[in-house]
């Protein structure tokens, strides 16, 4: 069985120690691609050399953060806009809105947002976007641009009924599971239990949100495997569908052919 990890930041500096050890566990247990999505104007040069460390199995996208966004935006933007220039991507990533640590630069991280959305259409590069207690803002900022000339994915949903349903209306959207599904607490079983298979991608955000067993521990590529299986337990069907069926899934987001 073969996944691809759609959302991963092996690239960082909790990798320093062992980063080829746990690329190799990885691939040794079936993961055959990482998605790297950027952070902000300083993880571009240790993101692009790990993709040319990685041929082949490792795949970089371009983004700002919205973690990363205050009201003296515009020179990150500038960096990550050159960087976008100079060579192939598969993505706008990880890019969206994020109001659980700083509500402050709402009005800058709209800004920043819609205007990677609008290259993603120039580009015609699908997007990871980040929404955490941003759900309607970001569902606005997708209409503004243009909701019929976009696709991508909800990186780490974890929003209600709701929004599954309004993401399902975009069109050309999927959603990304990870760790969280395996949480104790998580009320993820229950929202995304009748969606259909076709709606989901599988990640990790590694180094963050380590699944169930290894919760509290570093998060790597490896643990994949993990939410794979509560994936397919969640949805009643055989981990070797699901891991069939996720990778399908990422190939109609992300041309990593």
């Amino acid at each position: 069985m073969k996944i691809i990890d759609t959302h991963t930041h092996i690239y960082l500096k909790e990798f320093d120690g062992d980063r080829r050890q746990a690329i190799l566990a990885a691939r040794e247990s079936g993961i055959e691609a990482v998605l790297l999505p950027n952070v902000d104007a300083s993880t571009v040069a240790p993101l692009l050399r790990l993709c040319d460390d990685e041929p082949g199995f490792a795949f970089p996208m371009m983004g700002l953060h919205p973690t990363s966004v205050d009201d003296a935006y515009t020179s990150q933007l500038k960096t990550i806009e050159a960087a976008l220039a100079r060579q192939r991507y598969c993505g706008i990533g990880e890019i969206g809105i994020d109001l659980y640590w700083d509500k402050s630069h709402l009005a800058a991280q709209k800004i920043v947002f819609e205007e990677q959305l609008q290259w993603s259409i120039d580009l015609c590069l699908p997007v990871a976007i980040h929404t955490r207690n941003a759900f309607k803002e970001v569902f606005e900022s997708i209409h503004k641009v243009g909701a019929s000339r976009l696709k991508g994915v909800f990186h780490c949903f974890d929003g209600t009924q709701a929004d599954l349903d309004e993401i399902r209306q975009l069109g050309g959207f999927k959603i990304g599971i990870n760790g969280i599904l395996t949480f104790r607490k998580s009320h993820l079983p229950e929202i995304i239990g009748h969606a259909p298979v076709g709606m989901f991608l599988l990640e990790t955000d590694a180094p963050y949100l380590a699944p169930s067993p290894h919760r509290g521990k570093r998060n790597e590529p490896l643990f994949l495997w993990e939410t794979a299986r509560k994936l397919a337990s969640v949805l009643g069907l055989s981990l070797e569908s699901v891991a069939k069926q996720t990778k399908k899934n990422t190939l109609e987001i992300f041309d990593i052919q």
